[in-house]
């Protein structure tokens, strides 16, 4: 298990019969696996970026804004309002990440 603090106040269980109930698990689960696999793969060593939080931000903020489009058919008022971000922001970043809307 993971060192990392797992909160999953949002996740909603999924049936454990169902073919879905891997893809279920909370979102906070598969964050700390990515993480945990790529400080194994470090082997001790130090990471190649000073800035990990960015680093991180960096890959992690592309395809959730991508995801929370395609989730909300490319409105970007109700992405901006998922993500907790106003309009102006959402659309500062797509452009800072080259990301299209329809």
């Amino acid at each position: 298990m993971s060192s990392l603090n797992h909160n999953a106040a949002d996740a909603k269980p999924a049936d454990s019969g169902s073919p879905d109930a891997e893809a279920a698990k909370p979102l906070c689960t598969s964050v700390a696996e990515c993480m945990d696999a790529y400080f194994r793969t470090l082997n001790g060593h130090a990471p190649k970026t000073l800035n990990l939080y960015d680093t991180v931000l960096e890959q992690v903020e592309p395809p959730l804004l991508r995801a929370t489009l395609d989730y909300c058919d490319g409105n970007q008022s109700r992405a901006a309002e998922l993500l907790g971000l106003n309009r102006a922001t959402l659309r500062k970043k797509l452009t800072q990440y080259g990301i299209s809307t329809r």
